[in-house]
């Protein structure tokens, strides 16, 4: 049996979405996994022993230039080798337009997605040929991404033991416990600070408070900042400035380089983003916070994690801008925050 993972972005989302691996391999153990991804999440797929191929796809790109000569090729070239593995089934777990039309590209008679009340975009449903509905126990989204693909297999995931596989290179794993040699012999934080929606982040102030609690209750600790692009850059190296001794701005890092990272800190403190997810996805206890978002849906699951909603009436409100942006992100306090991680160190691993 063949099957397509139609899972493109964004990063945190694929990185929920890797249990369903997991259970197709222990489900029909022959089966072969196919995924198509956007490029710049490609690298957190390559080398996972449980997928057979990947597809790259550059949607951004293509919209941006829809009739270009290059444009046409990529797409021509896409449906001929979705179309030439003679997939099965194929699994839209996007359920948008872009998802869709990739579905449809391959062919494949059997494309099963989710009804159009759980879609992203309702256009979705006419590149589908079943639409699965979901239960009302599926409240977490790795919950409902494994509902659609147990479909074919009758077998329920609640009764299995999955895990997710993200696998690093040993030049990775070398510079991160190079980079760890440098710091202290005590507790290593991450701060995630960096975000996509504005409704996402947290304010500065509040980063160097909960830098300056935790340094000054463990006293040999180091604060890693990673930053995705130049505001990210100034932001958080503005923030270790206000916290002080113990807290460093690190280099950029690949996604597997970060990934390498992520699973020999301490723990990891962020909003409801991809490196938080990542560092739950290979075991490293977490403290999130969710504001537009909902923790319930997409945070981190299990005893070794912490989430935290903003206790406003509008939150889980899904805007990425809103004009009481200062007031929602007052809302998530320090002392919340620093009481999760004292919470989660103070629990065996």
């Amino acid at each position: 049996m063949r099957v397509l993972i139609v899972k493109a972005s964004a990063l945190g989302d694929i990185i929920n979405a890797l249990p369903v691996l997991d259970y197709l391999k222990q489900a029909s153990p022959n089966v072969e996994i196919d995924w198509v991804v956007e490029e710049p999440f490609r690298e957190m797929l390559e080398g996972n022993p449980l997928l057979s191929e990947l597809h790259t796809v550059r949607t951004k790109l293509w919209r941006r230039h829809p009739f270009a000569a290059q444009t046409r090729r990529e797409l021509a070239q896409l449906k001929e080798t979705l179309r030439a593995r003679e997939y099965d089934v194929v699994f839209d777990i996007q359920g948008n337009l872009k998802s869709g039309l990739i579905c449809w590209a391959t062919g494949c008679p059997d494309r099963i997605g989710f009804e159009k009340c759980d879609l992203q975009e309702s256009v979705n449903a006419l590149f589908t040929t079943r639409r699965i509905p979901l239960r009302r126990q599926d409240r977490h989204v790795t919950e409902k991404y494994l509902r659609l693909v147990s479909i074919p297999f009758a077998r329920d995931f609640r009764d299995m033991q999955l895990g997710s596989t993200i696998c690093t290179s040993k030049e990775d794993d070398a510079n991160a416990e190079a980079l760890l040699a440098t710091l202290s012999d005590g507790l290593v934080f991450l701060f995630q600070y960096g975000t996509t929606w504005q409704t996402k982040f947290w304010s500065e102030q509040s980063w160097t408070e909960l830098g300056r609690a935790l340094l000054d209750r463990f006293r040999d600790a180091s604060i890693l900042f990673t930053w995705g692009n130049e505001t990210e850059r100034r932001a958080v190296t503005a923030i270790a400035t206000g916290i002080g001794v113990g807290s460093r701005v690190l280099d950029r890092y690949s996604l597997k380089g970060l990934t390498a990272l992520l699973k020999r800190v301490d723990l990891v403190v962020g909003g409801d983003t991809g490196p938080v997810h990542l560092a739950a996805a290979v075991g490293t206890p977490t403290v999130s916070f969710y504001r537009a978002s909902d923790g319930d849906s997409s945070g981190p699951r299990g005893s070794r994690h912490v989430v935290i909603q903003s206790p406003l009436h509008c939150t889980r409100c899904f805007r990425t801008r809103c004009d009481k942006d200062a007031m929602c992100r007052n809302s998530i306090k320090v002392e919340a925050v620093f009481a999760g991680i004292v919470r989660l160190l103070a629990e065996p691993s």
